[in-house]
């Protein structure tokens, strides 16, 4: 296991090593199935990108400017719907182009003009429908909602300790397998070094 807490990628095969089944009894096994069905049909991803210590945000912004993350994140999400909290929807400030925007928000009242409004992640994935892939982008309890459903975690891991009031909530590594990995170091554009890392869900055989 790496010290960045996912799992080892076999270099010389090209393929994630295995790992152990997930933990949980039937019952935890049995609440992950069930919130699959509450997804429907639509397969979730989560892209996100965290510090070594799992800081996301900070006073509602990104704490670090890293074009080529920002780049990676485009490719990821373009002609995708995404699904994001209404923070993170005030934060972006703007309905991303060649995107279908979809905020989950408490608020009944709430209309937001080029974005619908749901009031859970469920609901939020479900009005997605049969898409090919909906993609959760934040913020924090948009993610810890998401990650009992999400198949790939699409994880920038930046090698930096930032300051940070936002955090990526704990992904359980029994559960997850890396399979690619590409390191970036820092320059003169970026500030920090990082590792795009893609993680698919372990599934019992």
């Amino acid at each position: 296991m790496r010290r960045d807490g996912v799992p080892r990628h076999d270099a010389r095969s090209g393929a994630a090593r295995p790992q152990a089944r997930p933990r949980g009894g039937p019952q935890a096994q049995g609440g992950r199935a069930q919130a699959q069905e509450r997804a429907a049909v639509t397969s979730v991803s989560i892209v996100v990108a965290a510090d070594e210590h799992g800081g996301i945000g900070r006073e509602g912004q990104l704490p670090w400017h890293l074009p080529d993350d920002l780049r990676r994140f485009k490719a990821l999400t373009m002609g995708r719907t995404i699904v994001m909290g209404r923070r993170t929807w005030d934060s972006i400030g703007r309905p991303l182009p060649g995107r279908t925007s979809l905020v989950v928000s408490r608020n009944p009242r709430l209309v937001l003009r080029g974005a619908t409004v749901h009031p859970s992640l469920d609901a939020a994935l479900a009005a997605a429908g049969d898409v090919p892939e909906a993609c959760v982008i934040g913020g924090a309890e948009i993610f810890r909602a998401a990650l009992p459903l999400a198949d790939v975690i699409h994880l920038t891991r930046v090698h930096a300790s930032v300051e940070a009031d936002t955090f990526l909530p704990p992904i359980d590594v029994s559960e997850w397998e890396e399979v690619a990995r590409e390191e970036h170091p820092a320059d003169e554009r970026h500030a920090h070094a990082m590792s795009f890392v893609t993680l698919r869900r372990v599934r019992p055989a």
